[in-house]
């Protein structure tokens, strides 16, 4: 079994209660509060401890890595949670939905969306220290994405040490199906238009994502390295958002194009949807 531990503090109590607590609020459904309030103030380390034993515990229930998504790639974002790095998370394979495909309302808590470009990657990524070319080499191609991220922390009341405990707040992700080489791109200005059934609800560049999709890819891979973690040949990479979430209802249909990449669609279910799909997330 692929291990994804990516953290070097161990579980201690702390970590072990946090865990508890949102580990509770995603199989009930029920949004929990803050976990900053049993883990040191502003220790990331921890918050990574957090993230890693959540991830344990879900592959431990059969479930499968299939990437990584970067988060906090907004300067304003970063200022506003006190930090001046992104954070990461890690991608499972319940997570992923088809284009186009349903997903029940419910299944991610308090739900918003953002578009951002994809990497799927053919080589490792093994290096301390990678270049801008190292990314591109190792990438088989790129595709649009949307991304639907969640908080299991009630009225989205987080910090960073929240949202980097809780898996970087991800909650599921749909991608498009159009490979695209990355030689055909020009990702840094590409543009994004995020629509609601034609209605535009959020735009942006790829410049919005740390100045370029790739220089974000390069943080991820310098980092997991660093961790003893590096990316791997077939991971996903979420690189960022390109422009601000837009919040979900139920019924709601959303559609992100991408110039160079195309678009990807993601619809969402009912809200009467919801008490089942817990129901049987608790069984």
């Amino acid at each position: 079994m692929r291990t994804t531990t990516t953290a070097n503090t161990p579980a201690t109590a702390a970590v072990r209660t946090a865990a508890e607590r949102l580990d509770e609020a995603r199989r009930t459904g029920v949004p929990c509060t803050p976990v900053r309030d049993v883990l040191p103030t502003g220790d990331l380390d921890a918050a990574y401890a957090v993230q890693s034993l959540l991830t344990e515990h879900r592959l431990a229930e059969g479930r499968r890595v299939t990437g990584w998504k970067i988060g906090l790639t907004s300067a304003a974002v970063q200022t506003q949670l006190g930090v001046d790095a992104p954070d990461f998370g890690v991608l499972l394979d319940d997570t992923a939905v088809p284009d186009g495909a349903d997903l029940p309302w419910g299944t991610v808590l308090q739900p918003r969306a953002e578009a951002e470009v994809a990497l799927v990657l053919e080589h490792d990524l093994e290096h301390e220290r990678h270049t801008v070319a190292d990314v591109i080499r190792a990438t088989a191609f790129a595709l649009p994405a949307i991304e639907v991220v969640g908080s299991r922390i009630h009225d989205w009341d987080i910090t960073a040490v929240d949202t980097i405990a809780d898996n970087a707040s991800s909650g599921a992700y749909v991608l498009g199906n159009r490979p695209v080489p990355l030689g055909r791109l020009d990702l840094r200005t590409a543009g994004m238009v995020l629509e609601r059934r034609g209605e535009p609800v959020s735009t942006g560049a790829g410049a919005a994502c740390l100045g370029h999709p790739l220089h974000a890819a390069v943080w991820l891979a310098d980092t997991l390295a660093r961790l003893g973690h590096p990316l791997r040949a077939g991971d996903t990479v979420l690189t960022g958002a390109l422009g601000p979430m837009t919040a979900l209802a139920p019924g709601d249909v959303l559609e992100a194009r991408i110039d160079g990449l195309g678009s990807v669609r993601a619809a969402f279910g009912s809200d009467t949807e919801a008490s089942g799909t817990h129901q049987e997330d608790a069984r």
